[in-house]
């Protein structure tokens, strides 16, 4: 596992401790995994399965229906 000596601002510092404390983290090595874990899931592209792609390109190509109201078709379809 790497080994990082980092500089933080008073500011930063005080985050990764919020974070550590928040979620019962033992060290700030662990808060700033956490951290990094969170920013990763907002700014990287998530990968599909090819099974799941196959199967979203199957239902974008089925006939789809028109909706106007979405109670009243429901309600529609329940009586039936």
């Amino acid at each position: 596992m790497p080994v990082a000596i980092v500089e933080l601002e008073e500011k930063n510092n005080r985050v990764i401790n919020i974070v550590k404390a928040r979620y019962g983290l033992r060290n700030k090595s662990q808060a700033i995994n956490k951290l990094v874990e969170e920013y990763a899931m907002m700014i990287l592209p998530t990968e599909l399965r090819p099974e799941y792609v196959k199967k979203l390109q199957r239902i974008e190509k089925e006939k789809s229906i028109l909706v106007k109201d979405v109670d009243h078709f429901f309600q529609k379809m329940r009586s039936r």
